[in-house]
């Protein structure tokens, strides 16, 4: 019995749309708890008194979870199997978010903690079930799962300040209420937990372990020049995104715009990611090779650091552009790991790899920001640094846009 044969036979007929529901519903839980916390991280500064230095430390935490977990999570796939990884990670999310709600200033800290570890494993996983179930509509469902986490992520923002205005607890309302999203998709995974990747045992199959030394028929991504240019798309672009759910509401406001509007454009932005998301998956099978699409992305964020610059009354118009643009670029950046590979595992060893140095060096962005406006006292010098970095990420993206495999 071959390999596949094995495979097929250990794992349980399910309902196509229960697959892609409990997908879906897992992909919602990748941003929410992250995008929630800018629109209140004034009031967050204000209640605990922390530096700007220190409240980029507490959104950028997550990402250097991403960066310390991500090469880990295939190994981990490789032990539980893919579904259950996803399971351990959603429970791991509902109590980290739960944590960081509590009064407990350690708390805080820990709980986040805790929510980058879970998204971490999450956000590697997924691509690998993209790839295994859905070979060949990687773009779409990539764009899919993309657009609903967007839903999530402007749903987060958008309600952010209004719902820490319902009560005496505040910002920490919002900030732990998103567990519940994670339950739910936890019961919607639960029928395919008896599911279980069989890790290849032939020689023409790579391993799951990160990093291992992969088959002679399929080379690592560590190894790999092209697996460092999606690595290197992949972090450049998640600076920008990161950059802007957790600065731009304090540009906006030193700009003269009143809270309440800043939150308002945090909606546009998470909102009109929805719309650069479906594009993107709309055009990904329609062309050759994705190189014009990871030009034109970083290239609207280029126009909207400049129209944020210099036109800040239309803050609103340059925030839904950037959406347009972040959306198309994580749905082109999570694409690219199925779209470089040649097998579900290879598939989870890139994303390991990408989100591993990629969010490394994101979560380096809002730090550097905060530090650099707390050092010169405008928004006028990070912004300008932002707008270069995307002239970065276009020659990375004309890269890992080309039509090839690791191999």
């Amino acid at each position: 019995m071959s390999v596949g044969e094995r495979t097929r036979s250990a794992v349980p007929v399910l309902s196509p749309i229960l697959v892609v529901a409990g997908l879906l519903l897992v992909a919602g839980n990748l941003r929410a708890g992250l995008t929630t916390v800018g629109p209140v991280l004034d009031q967050i500064r204000a209640d605990l008194g922390l530096t700007s230095v220190e409240a980029s430390a507490l959104v950028s935490l997550p990402l250097l979870a991403f960066a310390v977990v991500s090469p880990f999570a295939p190994r981990l796939a490789r032990a539980l199997g893919l579904e259950r990884s996803l399971a351990l990670a959603l429970v791991v999310l509902a109590a980290g978010l739960v944590l960081r709600s509590l009064p407990a200033l350690a708390a805080l800290w820990a709980g986040t903690a805790l929510i980058g570890v879970a998204i971490a494993v999450l956000n590697v996983i997924l691509p690998a079930l993209v790839k295994r179930d859905f070979p060949t509509r990687i773009g779409q469902m990539t764009g899919a799962y993309s657009v609903v986490q967007s839903v999530f992520a402007a749903l987060a923002a958008g309600v952010a300040v209004p719902v820490a205005g319902l009560s005496a607890v505040g910002w920490r309302l919002p900030l732990g209420m998103w567990a519940v999203l994670a339950l739910v998709a936890l019961a919607v995974l639960a029928p395919q937990l008896r599911r279980r990747t069989v890790v290849p045992e032939s020689q023409d199959d790579v391993t799951l372990d990160t990093g291992a030394v992969a088959a002679q028929s399929l080379r690592s991504p560590w190894r790999s020049a092209l697996g460092w240019q999606v690595t290197a798309f992949m972090g450049l672009q998640s600076v920008g995104f990161y950059v802007f759910i957790t600065w731009l509401p304090s540009i906006e406001t030193a700009s003269g715009i009143s809270r309440e509007a800043a939150g308002l454009h945090q909606l546009f932005l998470n909102g009109f990611g929805i719309v650069g998301s479906i594009a993107c998956s709309f055009l990904i099978p329609r062309f050759r090779d994705q190189r014009l699409l990871a030009v034109l992305a970083p290239s609207l964020i280029v126009v909207a650091v400049l129209g944020v610059l210099l036109a800040p009354a239309l803050s609103g118009v340059w925030d839904s552009i950037a959406g347009v643009a972040g959306g198309a670029s994580i749905v082109l950046a999570l694409s690219f790991f199925g779209l470089r590979t040649t097998h579900h595992a290879q598939a989870a060893a890139l994303s390991g790899m990408a989100q591993s140095v990629g969010y490394l060096v994101a979560a380096a962005g809002p730090i550097a920001v905060g530090a650099l406006h707390d050092a010169t006292g405008s928004w006028t010098p990070p912004l300008l640094v932002l707008a270069g970095i995307q002239l970065v990420l276009i020659c990375f993206g004309l890269l890992a846009g080309r039509a090839r495999v690791i191999g």
